[in-house]
């Protein structure tokens, strides 16, 4: 199966040319009174925890601890972040999980999104040339 969405028409096409083949479900995240900062908080208190009671030294704690701690712990990050409204910040949304999400941002409000507006964002998001921090 097609996991890598470098080229989202390219899982379009698979998806189309296998309809069913690989589902095993959905995720559906949904975010309810949700703050990035508070998660980050929560994931460093539940560490601390650890910490304190004896089953994690901080030496230990890494990039791969820290995610474990976080809302979407065992789900990939996310490979683009749509912002329909015009708006060019994150608002506190997934502060950790979108450090090298590519970000699009549309001057259309979220009511008023159509497929259209959606293919435009997967054409935009295709012309970039993504390093992951690399030069």
């Amino acid at each position: 199966m097609y996991h890598d969405v470098r080229d989202l028409r390219q899982y379009d096409r698979y998806k189309k040319n296998n309809p069913k083949r690989g589902n095993t479900g959905t995720v559906l995240n949904v975010a309810v009174n949700y703050g990035g900062r508070q998660e980050i908080v929560r994931g460093m208190q539940i560490l601390a925890r650890r910490v304190q009671q004896g089953l994690l030294r901080p030496e230990d704690i890494d990039i791969e601890t820290v995610s474990g701690v976080m809302y979407t712990a065992g789900q990939k990050d996310p490979d683009f972040i749509l912002r329909p409204s015009g708006e060019h910040r994150l608002s506190n949304f997934m502060l950790w999980q979108a450090s090298y999400a590519e970000f699009v941002d549309m001057d259309v409000l979220w009511p008023d999104f159509t497929r259209a507006d959606l293919d435009r964002a997967i054409e935009e998001y295709n012309t970039r040339s993504r390093r992951f921090g690399g030069i």
